[in-house]
């Protein structure tokens, strides 16, 4: 049997906006990923403050992928009631689906904050990385050999920059503007009917 290449996009999701579908539609075809599963996080390590309950944003990210057969919802981050460390998740997609291939996707932001994270080196063992190059940003060598035997495990994509963060949709929403556009029709239906962000 060969391989499911399977696209992990993991975050909080808080909410989910285009930019994360953009991004996951553009790492499919540039990395013949044979899907995309987002994986909503219970308890991101590096966020610090309120989080929205893990229900809510579950519920936008099952809604937001639910426009596209390639993308897929899984909530085997949502299960630990502690942090939620990639290197923990990886060996969960692997006891679940033993003869996938993951691909960890990020943007090349991130990416530079890698060594810094839980067992990076356990992170790249299990799985490729695939990152989203942007206009403007570059992934210099330093970056490439940050971790020990990441060079041979990056995989690079082209992505369109899309200036959009979920901080900005919170905070439009505090101020009673639109994000119609900056998130699926059924994402912002969802908001809008339980007053998130509000």
């Amino acid at each position: 049997m060969d391989p499911l290449r399977i696209g992990i996009l993991g975050g909080t999701f808080d909410p989910i906006h285009i930019g994360h579908l953009v991004m996951a539609s553009y790492a499919i075809d540039a990395l013949n990923l044979d899907s995309v599963w987002f994986m909503p996080a219970q308890s991101p390590p590096h966020k610090h403050g309120e989080i929205t309950p893990a229900e809510h944003r579950a519920e936008m990210v099952r809604r937001a992928v639910a426009l596209d057969s390639r993308f897929q919802f899984s909530n085997l981050d949502l299960q630990p009631t502690g942090p939620s460390y990639t290197v923990d998740l990886l060996k969960r997609i692997l006891e679940v689906v033993p003869h996938a291939h993951p691909v960890f996707l990020m943007g090349a932001d991130s990416l530079r904050g890698l060594p810094t994270w839980r067992d990076p080196e356990g992170i790249i063992a299990l799985a490729e990385i695939g990152v989203a190059e942007r206009p403007g940003t570059t992934i210099d060598e330093s970056v490439r050999h940050g971790v020990t035997g990441l060079a041979a495990r990056l995989s690079e994509f082209d992505s369109p920059l899309i200036e959009l963060s979920s901080t900005e949709i919170r905070e439009r929403r505090k101020k009673s503007l639109s994000i119609t556009y900056l998130v699926p029709e059924d994402v912002e239906d969802y908001i809008v009917e339980n007053g998130l962000y509000r």
